[in-house]
């Protein structure tokens, strides 16, 4: 992986461990910080520098393999596939429905739409660090 290893960070209470690293390197993905064809850490390498099991790290790239995000060939290792169209939609469109069930929390305890921005506002405050920091697309420096 480009950025390494490393900027795998899991949680103990963030899930499925193996669960972690799926969502970590769909989101890389999804970023492009991995591009088809670029190569990622072999299962036995990613196990020891994010001390799990070698069970954890092959469990994530079955489920990923099987959702065709990446190949692994006999020998050669694991590389993120070609010919996906992965891009950020199947985050764009969970995100949308996750601010669809908001607004319509807030509207039913009956909270204003000033008062539903500001609680986003408050909650893209807490969000951690380990946020990726993406350039502005066109659309957002309008």
């Amino acid at each position: 992986m480009h950025s390494g290893p490393s900027s795998i960070v899991l949680s103990q209470t963030g899930g499925p461990l193996y669960q972690q690293i799926m969502d970590q390197i769909k989101q890389k993905i999804a970023v492009e910080e991995l591009k088809a064809g670029d190569e990622i850490p072999s299962i036995r390498q990613l196990a020891v520098d994010l001390r799990v099991s070698v069970i954890t790290v092959k469990r994530a790239y079955l489920e990923l393999e099987r959702e065709g995000l990446i190949v692994t060939q006999q020998g050669k290792g694991s590389f993120v596939a070609t010919g996906i169209a992965v891009g950020p939609h199947p985050y764009e469109q969970k995100l949308s429905g996750h601010l669809e069930e908001a607004a319509r929390l807030g509207t039913t305890i009956g909270m204003s739409d000033r008062e539903i921005v500001s609680r986003l506002r408050k909650a893209l405050d807490e969000v951690d660090e380990t946020r990726p920091v993406r350039p502005k697309s066109s659309k957002e420096s309008q």
